[in-house]
């Protein structure tokens, strides 16, 4: 079904103007017609990338590791591996240019000088200046030619309160300069005064997340504070010099805070009466048009008017992966006509309402422009309500014609060091060559009554989704308020059932056990989360001849109605999930993301492994004439479960729904600082059908009750998730034949790891940077996958080390259920005692980079980095399990690899390079179980990052993955000789 776009009383109007602008924007001849052998390298380039995706991917990941690339023989590899890929077609130009046998080589020298001084100058179309004093000179030329100007700051990605305050003082610098600057020019009418009313003849624009490196929708509050802070400075600072301040829209995750900031804090009766002050609306976004409609009234409430900039969007493909992986609405339109459209939409209801609202329409598209002035022509919009905006470099023929045709045109001219600003010359050079580009259609000479055609908006395209069949459950999206207010109830409620008392659940009854121990928040360590009881060494006896006497009942069950029964846990606790995210906060000091990720991939486990025990029950058949071969499989018997505190709920629930749904009667005993999670856990499991005596939960001490449990002889699979030492035990033990045992015991182990990220000289150091503070501070360094080493080549270390440092410094510590804090406590004193002791080590075998101070009231470590550190330190080679970090120096990538390979573990491991030979080499010879390129290397997702290691990382499958079950079951091959008086079946005969 397509549904054409109404076309109003203004689309005559539209289509009279768009022809106008057109016919002066439009060369006469083809674009690529043009292109012979004089033209220049950076006109070739893209034109090269318009022809052909294969080089257009990889000429743009070539320009994105251009900035970290320091010599011409490191540019001429780089160009040789990225266009010398085999997805690439090289037209021969380039072909010849890159036939050198060495970068060192002559040759390899003029390749490199071609292809860097083409992509600067390509940077120099779009980028106005590299400092004040070209942009000054840029704007001076733009005036001439009548055209205002809006200024955006480029630079790395804000990660450090430091970059933050920078952020700001670069702006009031800025403002400063222009200003100055300004006095000199002389006005012009055309840009300099509207209706009798001055028009500030210089503009900033600013994005609201630069102002504070923290920036969190979570902490809605404390990022309001912080931002709003530095804001009211510029504001103050604008209003003395008399220059206007706009401000950006960014990622849909900061839309609703940043309007949300802005609506209250321009009600201030400071700022109340600005009128020189704009926002950002993106039409890509689903919601825009009610953000708009809202924008309307809170204006008309406001009682003075702002600017509204209409874009159409830059962040699209960002935004699509991201709603894909995190299995998210789609919050951009997937078809480039739809966005269109509701382009169309909000710039009729931005002028309709001029009275309240300037409007600022912001495209290259000679169609959104012409339907702009069509509707501001028809509702006799005043000249100072309306205006039209185009990017530096982008839009220039039509930004002329418009200028010529009388309309207010302001240019938006980003400036900054060529080189941190790559990212948005890559955003400019997609836009640019894109195939839906008006641009490119335009230049492609397409036939004007396409061109101009309203937008058709068809049936939306199906949104990306990932390959897999698996679809994993969503994380809570904290952007949205709602979600933030269920959270904090969340939290109310959870807080009136703290100190309850928590029994063993043995054979389907709460049984009193002979002793009970207090679990303790360890952001507070004098609330006390549950009592729990621990079970002795009779009672776990009794759970055993439970769990023997219920299991030939329960290997009897159809698989499917074992997964239904998982597959209702899952949505049990998806009913759940806000408060057992806040159960997993007070008790193990989890802060609430990461809590809630761990909610996600519980019910993941359960969704995952009921669709696998449906797949194994189908068994393979293995038939030839006259003979049926079954491969079948069957429950072992009784499992019992080692869960360990820092995943208290994924990990127990993981391993437990393993076993009970491959057929096996089960036995969690959890780590005691964890069991009323575990109880939670129970509570869930037994509303959803598991029989009494399937399921038993068994908290105890490990000394005495798990050591019970792992030596019994009716045990038939351990599995376990804890220290090396303990895990080492407990397979020793289990290999030991009991009396009375007629089989060998199964057990799975996961025991840690020393894990490395390398950074090589080709990283993205904003990427690395927030990836590795992530990986290695991210629930205090508490997780199996957690990151305590970082291998940093030579030419990069101090410059690393120090972004690292500030980075971490930015960190809020604190409480585990505040919204505020990343870094919370350690589990508990034992902990806490044992990293301090490592970080004395620490300090006397490497250099103190870093050491925060902790709150008193908890177990709180404040993070800790160590430079210049020996890859063969103690803390370079034993697992600490805290938030320490050490940073080794290494000269080339071979020897990272080496230092990274060179503990007893392997367990995760991550590299930042943009280097591709490098990337290879890491996947093929980098000893870990999971591997993460380019990202951080904690938060494995069922079904999509199957977790588990090798070396002294232990011992068996992935968990959620697609051999994980198999270690709960029997394998078993059934044959059967069909033939009878010499006569079978035969398939296909008559």
């Amino acid at each position: 079904m397509v549904l054409q776009v109404q076309t109003s009383t203004y689309e005559a109007k539209t289509q009279e103007i768009a022809k106008q602008l057109l016919a002066a924007t439009q060369e006469n001849r083809s674009f690529f017609s043009s292109l012979r052998d004089q033209m220049r390298w950076d006109d070739k380039l893209l034109a090269w990338a318009m022809s052909n995706p294969g080089l257009r991917v990889q000429l743009f990941r070539f320009i994105d590791t251009l900035p970290a690339l320091h010599s011409k023989s490191e540019i001429a590899s780089h160009l040789q591996e990225y266009l010398g890929d085999e997805s690439v077609e090289l037209p021969a130009a380039l072909k010849g240019m890159l036939n050198f046998a060495n970068p060192d080589s002559m040759p390899g020298q003029v390749a490199a000088t071609t292809v860097g001084t083409a992509v600067e100058t390509l940077a120099h179309k779009y980028i106005s200046g590299e400092n004040i004093k070209q942009v000054i000179k840029t704007v001076e030329r733009l005036r001439k030619e009548k055209m205002a100007f809006t200024i955006d700051l480029l630079g790395e990605a804000v990660i450090t309160e430091a970059e933050a305050q920078s952020y700001l003082e670069r702006y009031l610098e800025l403002m400063q300069q222009l200003v100055e600057a300004s006095k000199n020019w002389s006005a012009i009418p055309a840009i300099d005064e509207a209706d009798g009313e001055a028009i500030p003849k210089v503009q900033v624009s600013v994005k609201l997340t630069a102002f504070y490196s923290q920036f969190d929708p979570l902490d809605a509050k404390g990022s309001e504070e912080r931002v709003s802070d530095r804001i009211r400075i510029l504001l103050r600072r604008a209003k003395e010099l008399g220059a206007a301040v706009h401000f950006d829209m960014e990622q849909y995750a900061y839309k609703d805070i940043t309007l949300s900031i802005l609506k209250k804090l321009l009600l201030e009766e400071e700022f109340r009466q600005r009128t020189d002050i704009g926002i950002t609306i993106q039409a890509y976004l689903r919601d825009s048009e009610q953000d708009t409609e809202d924008l309307i009234s809170w204006l008309k409430q406001r009682g003075y008017p702002l600017t509204i900039r209409l874009v159409k969007g830059a962040y699209w493909d960002q935004e699509t992966i991201k709603a894909a992986q995190k299995h998210w609405k789609q919050p951009v339109y997937n078809d480039k006509a739809a966005t269109d459209a509701n382009f169309e939409t909000i710039t009729q209801l931005l002028l309709e309402n001029h009275q309240y609202v300037y409007s600022a329409i912001g495209s290259h598209n000679v169609r959104s422009h012409s339907r702009a002035i069509a509707i501001a022509e028809s509702l006799n919009v005043p000249r100072r309500r309306f205006e039209l905006q185009v990017l530096y470099g982008m839009g220039d023929k039509v930004a002329k014609a418009l200028v010529d045709k009388g309309y207010r045109v302001r240019v938006y001219c980003p400036y900054g060091e060529l080189l941190p600003g790559m990212a948005y010359l890559i955003r400019r050079l997609l836009e640019n060559t894109a195939n839906s580009s008006f641009l490119r259609q335009n230049l492609e000479n397409r036939p004007i009554e396409e061109l101009l055609a309203p937008p058709i908006v068809k049936e939306e395209k199906k949104s990306l989704t990932p390959d897999s069949d698996f679809l994993g459950a969503a994380d809570t999206d904290y952007a949205e308020e709602e979600v933030r207010i269920k959270a904090a109830q969340a939290f109310q409620n959870v807080r009136q059932q703290l100190g309850k008392t928590y029994l063993p659940l043995i054979n389907g009854e709460y049984v009193n056990p002979p002793e009970f121990v207090d679990s303790l928040n360890p952001s507070n360590f004098s609330e006390v989360v549950g009592k729990v009881g621990l079970i002795s060494v009779e009672q776990a006896e009794q759970a055993m001849q439970a769990a023997k006497a219920a299991f030939p009942g329960w290997k009897k069950t159809p698989a499917k109605q074992r997964a239904d029964i998982l597959r209702k846990a899952g949505d049990l606790m998806g009913e759940r999930r806000a408060e057992l995210s806040v159960w997993i906060v007070l008790e193990v000091g989890k802060p609430v993301k990461e809590a809630d990720g761990e909610v996600s991939e519980a019910i993941d486990f359960c969704r995952y492994y009921a669709d696998e025990i449906e797949r194994l029950d189908e068994g393979v058949n293995y038939d030839i004439p006259g003979e049926t071969n079954h491969y079948i499989y069957q429950p072992r018997g009784i499992a019992v479960v080692i869960s360990p505190w820092n995943f208290p709920l994924a990990i127990a629930c993981g391993m437990t729904v393993a076993a009970l749904v491959s057929g096996n009667c089960t036995l969690l005993k959890p780590a005691e600082t964890s069991s009323v999670i575990a109880a939670k856990l129970t509570e869930i499991l037994v509303d959803a059908g598991f029989p009494k005596g399937v399921f038993q939960y068994v908290p105890g001490k490990g000394s005495q009750v798990g050591a019970h449990l792992v030596n019994h002889p009716d045990t038939h699979v351990i599995a376990f998730t804890g220290s090396q030492e303990v895990g080492c035990r407990i397979y020793a033990e289990a290999a030991i034949l009991k009396p009375g045992q007629k089989h060998m015991k199964r057990v799975i182990a996961e025991m840690g790891g020393k894990n490395a990220i390398i950074v090589d000289e080709s990283a993205d150091l904003d990427q690395a940077v927030v990836g590795i503070v992530q990986s290695a501070f991210g629930y205090s360094g508490q997780k199996c996958s957690a990151a305590s080493r970082v291998i940093v080549l030579q030419p990069i270390y101090d410059a690393f080390v120090q972004r690292l440092v500030e980075a971490t410094k930015s960190l809020n510590i604190g409480e585990a259920e505040l919204p505020s804090t990343q870094v919370g406590p350690v589990i508990d004193a034992n902990a806490r005692d044992r990293i301090r002791e490592y970080i004395e080590k620490g300090k006397a075998e490497a250099q103190l980079a870093l050491e925060l101070p902790a709150p008193e009231q908890g177990y709180f470590i404040g993070p800790v980095i160590f430079s210049e550190v020996s890859p063969n330190a103690v803390i370079s080679q034993e697992e600490i399990f805290g938030p320490v970090l050490a940073v080794i120096r290494v000269k080339d990538f071979q020897e990272a690899l080496a230092v990274a390979n060179g503990t007893n573990y392997a367990l995760t491991g991550g590299l930042y390079s943009r280097t591709p030979s490098h990337i290879q080499q890491a996947q093929t010879e980098f000893e870990v179980g999971n591997l993460y390129i380019n990202r951080n290397i904690t938060g494995a997702i069922v079904g999509r990052q199957p977790f588990g290691g090798f070396k002294l990382s232990g011992v068996g499958s992935k968990a959620g993955g697609p051999d994980y079950l198999l270690q709960f079951l029997e394998p078993r091959a059934v044959t059967e000789n069909i033939q009878r008086q010499g006569f079978a079946p035969i398939e296909g005969a008559d």
